[in-house]
C-alpha cells in the first residue's frame, strides 16, 4: 500500500539520533558493547498495536540499533513474563506498552532490580524516578478536544450524548474521562457502553443505546474502527442525524469526515508515538540532556482541515 500523501510529522529530527554513518553504541552503563538492543513489549494485536510495532521496528533500524519484540496480548501476567524474558536477553532497554497501569509496579520493579532501563509508552507512573522515561499522548486532552467540538456545536442548547468506550483499560478510561468531564452542563451523557475496540461489539452497543435513548444527538467513540460500526447501527435505526466524534486520524477516518459519517476526530498518530518512543529511549541512553517525559501533540480534525492531518500509520513498510 502506498504511503499517504498527508504530511508525516518529523519526530526525533532534533534528537541527534539521525543516521550519521556510524553505529549507535550503548554507554558504559548498559549491558552490551555492540549496537543498542531494545526490547519492545507490545500490549495487543489491534491495528493500533500493529502500527505501533511497525513504527518502533522501522525507527530502530533507521537509527542503526536492534530490536527484540514480544506481545502480552492483553495479559498482565504475560506482560511480566515478557519483561523478565527481556531481562534474561540482556537488552539495553525495555520499551513497554503496558496492558494496564496496575501491572506497572511489578514490571518496573523487575527491570530496576536487573538494572535494565525501562521506557513506557502511553502512561507514566506517579513516581518517574524508577523509569528511564515515557512517551505519552495527552489522552485526557484527546477527549477534551472532542468535548469542545460537541460544546461548540450544541451552542448552549440541551442535548443528549452517549459514550462508547474501549476495553476499560487505563488509556481508554483517560480518553473517556477527558470527554465527559469537559462537556458543558447543557450536554448530558445518558448512556455509556464498552465497545472493546471491536467494530461489531461497538455496533451492537450503539444499537442498544439508540433504542434506549432515541433523542441522542452526539456519540463519543474511542476509536474510528468502532465508530464505523456505531455509524452503521445509528443509520439502521434511522438516526442518521447523530453526530459522531472519535479518535485516531486514519485515512479511512478522514474519508468519513469528508463524506459526513463522522463529525470530528482527534489526530493521535501511532507512527509518531512509536518513532518517538525509540528516539527518546536512545537519546536518554546516550545521556543527552532530555526531559524524561516526551509528549505527542493531539489535534482536532474536521472536514475543513482533514487534508492536513498528520499521518496515523506508516504503511510503506
Amino acid at each position: 500500500m502506498p504511503i499517504s500523501s498527508r504530511p508525516l510529522l518529523a519526530i526525533g529530527v532534533g534528537l541527534g539520533l539521525l543516521v550519521t554513518g556510524c553505529t549507535l553504541v550503548p554507554d558504559a552503563g548498559t549491558h552490551s558493547t555492540g549496537p543498542v538492543v531494545l526490547g519492545f513489549i507490545n500490549g495487543g494485536t489491534t491495528s493500533f498495536h500493529t502500527c505501533l510495532q511497525t513504527a518502533v521496528t522501522k525507527t530502530t533500524s533507521n537509527n542503526l540499533a536492534k530490536v527484540v519484540t514480544a506481545n502480552s496480548n492483553g495479559s498482565k501476567s504475560a506482560e511480566l513474563r515478557n519483561v523478565k524474558d527481556m531481562i534474561a536477553r540482556k537488552v539495553d532497554a525495555i520499551v513497554l506498552l503496558s496492558v494496564d497501569a496496575s501491572a506497572l509496579d511489578a514490571d518496573i520493579a523487575a527491570a530496576q532490580k536487573a538494572e535494565i532501563p525501562i521506557m513506557l509508552i502511553a502512561v507514566t507512573p506517579a513516581d518517574d524516578s524508577k523509569i528511564l522515561g515515557a512517551v505519552v499522548s495527552d489522552l485526557p486532552g484527546i477527549g477534551k478536544l472532542d468535548a469542545q467540538w460537541v460544546d461548540d456545536d450544541a451552542a448552549g442548547k440541551p442535548a443528549e450524548a452517549v459514550v462508547i468506550s474501549g476495553d476499560g483499560s487505563t488509556s481508554s478510561n483517560l480518553m473517556v474521562g477527558g470527554f465527559t468531564k469537559n462537556l458543558a452542563d447543557n450536554v448530558k451523557v445518558v448512556g455509556d457502553e464498552r465497545g472493546m475496540f471491536d467494530r461489531a461489539t461497538a455496533k451492537a452497543a450503539a444499537a442498544r443505546l439508540i433504542q434506549a435513548h432515541s433523542d441522542i444527538r452526539y456519540a463519543f467513540v474511542a476509536n474510528e474502527d468502532m465508530a464505523f460500526g456505531v455509524r452503521e447501527a445509528f443509520d439502521a435505526a434511522g438516526a442518521k442525524s447523530v453526530k459522531i466524534v472519535t479518535v485516531n486520524g486514519t485515512d479511512q477516518g478522514l474519508a468519513a469526515l469528508k463524506n459526513g459519517k463522522f463529525a470530528a476526530t482527534v489526530s493521535n498518530s501511532v507512527q509518531d508515538l512509536g518513532a518517538l518512543a525509540v528516539t527518546h529511549t536512545l537519546s536518554l541512553l546516550r545521556k543527552e540532556e532530555k526531559e524524561k517525559i516526551a509528549r505527542i501533540d493531539a489535534r482536532l480534525v474536521t472536514r475543513s482541515n482533514a487534508d492536513t492531518a498528520p499521518l496515523y500509520c506508516d504503511t510503506d513498510s
